[in-house]
């Protein structure tokens, strides 16, 4: 049994150890209040600011895939979704979708607000160089974060160098890039710049969920800000804003081509819709808390959420000191252990099943490549027969409408030629007429002549006879 002096010591001991770390999480508060005027204004004033893009890079630095980089974006325990743009009072849905232009990755980070809406958040682009290397940038959409909001790594990862120093020609004006050195830095680089990708795009949609989706109440933006501005020490140190987009392409392939705008968010940004999100200051205190007892959780300062469902939210630096130190601890107990026959059999055991944990690893990751690869071919000609179906469609409505305005202008060309020669008809008759009765004007005046001329004529007729009738008689009355 343990003795009370025991207890007391055991006691006395965790007592120390919580009142350092309760002093550790105020010296990394008050650090973080200190340095708070250091850092570029977080309010924009637009939606973009309930979705950190520095912690968003920072998720999808540390990512695998980018199925792994969507799922982790929509998990709450991430804090990082905090989007309602359609205002239904639950945070909305992000799909990743990768457009491939040449040796250039564009990933779009795109919200689903309705059964046909789309808004696009952000956009990664992914450029492969030479020698290994690749230049990322984030890109927040005009209408969420304004004009020229880019995110993008500020240090390299190679021993002894601070900043990619190789100068970038663009319009006469000599740029530093700050790209990392090499992709293996960024474990989703690696899978992306892989010879035979073709691009992924999320397979979800409006009313189509994973079932670990579960939508919930979106935070005021200062609870939501006062929980990540605890992380600006990190965010800044690794992380800088640039006023550019580096990939020259971005407006022909991408701004111009792909991008999707809501008129739903156009119309609430006008009407102001997105302010009340500002409406509680006072949350801010308990944000910066909900950081703090993160902190103390996981005495950790590096970008990593505690109990999360988030896995490998390490920097590749950790990483690799950790697995030099358990090989190296591996090496010791080796050593150690074989100096008899009982510890070289323990080796032989350790070895073995580290050899089987290998394979059955080795077969695993085989295994979901193959099924990833299977339904990104199922997927590839599920795409390819709605396209066929969409394109068929379009030409039978096509079609149909050809044949509709064929057969108005057809009907339209007969009731125009109708009328044309209903008009010459009736001109026709007209004219007729007219003749006509001119005709029969002209041979009843003939008429009128011809028997006035007679009466003249009988008239001069008569009158002669009677003259020569008095001629006759005037000799006898003499």
């Amino acid at each position: 049994m343990i003795s009370l002096k025991s207890q007391i010591f055991i006691n006395t001991k965790e007592m120390k150890k919580l009142i350092i770390k309760s002093i550790l999480a105020l010296l990394i508060a008050s650090a973080t209040t200190v340095r708070a005027q250091d850092y570029p204004r977080e309010h924009l004033g637009l939606p973009g600011d309930n979705f950190n893009l520095y912690a968003v890079m920072d998720l999808f630095r540390n990512s695998e895939t980018l199925e792994d980089f969507e799922r982790s974006l929509n998990d709450p325990d991430s804090r990082i979704n905090n989007l309602d743009l359609n205002g239904d009072n639950f945070v909305d849905y992000i799909t990743v979708s990768d457009y491939v232009d040449k040796k250039v990755h564009t990933i779009v980070l795109r919200a689903l607000l309705g059964r046909n809406e789309y808004q696009d958040i952000a956009v990664f682009t992914v450029q492969k160089l030479r020698r290994k290397r690749v230049m990322i940038q984030l890109i927040g959409d005009v209408a969420l974060y304004g004009r020229n909001y880019v995110i993008e790594p500020v240090i390299t990862k190679k021993r002894n160098q601070r900043i990619y120093t190789d100068p970038f020609y663009a319009e006469n004006i000599t740029v530093i890039n700050n790209y990392y050195w090499d992709i293996y830095d960024w474990p989703i680089a690696v899978n992306i710049c892989r010879p035979h990708y073709k691009g992924w795009h999320s397979s979800w949609h409006w009313g189509y969920y994973p079932g670990y989706w579960n939508p919930w109440r979106p935070y005021y933006w200062d609870y939501y800000y006062g929980y990540h501005s605890g992380w600006n020490h990190f965010y800044y140190t690794y992380y800088n804003h640039c006023g550019y987009q580096r990939y020259h392409r971005y407006n022909d392939f991408y701004f111009n081509g792909i991008r999707q705008q809501s008129s739903q968010v156009s119309h609430r940004i006008s009407q102001d819709s997105y302010r009340e999100t500002y409406s509680r200051p006072e949350q801010r205190i308990e944000g910066a808390e909900l950081y703090r007892r993160i902190q103390a959780s996981t005495d950790n300062e590096s970008r990593r959420t505690s109990g999360t469902s988030i896995t490998s939210r390490r920097t590749p630096q950790s990483s690799v000191t950790d697995r030099r130190t358990s090989a190296e601890s591996r090496t010791e107990e080796q050593r150690r252990a074989g100096s008899t026959d009982a510890g070289r059999r323990i080796v032989e055991i350790r070895n073995s099943e580290t050899r089987a944990s290998g394979t059955s690893e080795s077969e695993r990751r085989g295994a979901e490549s193959r099924a990833n690869e299977a339904m990104e071919s199922e997927r590839r000609a599920a795409e390819s027969r709605a396209n066929e179906a969409r394109e068929s469609e379009r030409r039978a409505a096509e079609s149909r409408a050809n044949e509709a305005r064929e057969s108005e202008r057809r009907a339209a060309e007969s009731r125009a030629n109708e009328a044309r020669e209903s008009e010459r008809r009736a001109a026709e008759s007209r004219a007729n007429e007219a003749r006509e009765s001119e005709r029969r004007a002209a041979e009843s005046r003939a008429n009128e002549a011809r028997e006035s001329e007679r009466r003249a004529a009988e008239t001069r007729r008569s009158e002669s006879s009677t003259t020569s009738g008095s001629r006759i008689d005037k000799p006898s009355r003499r």
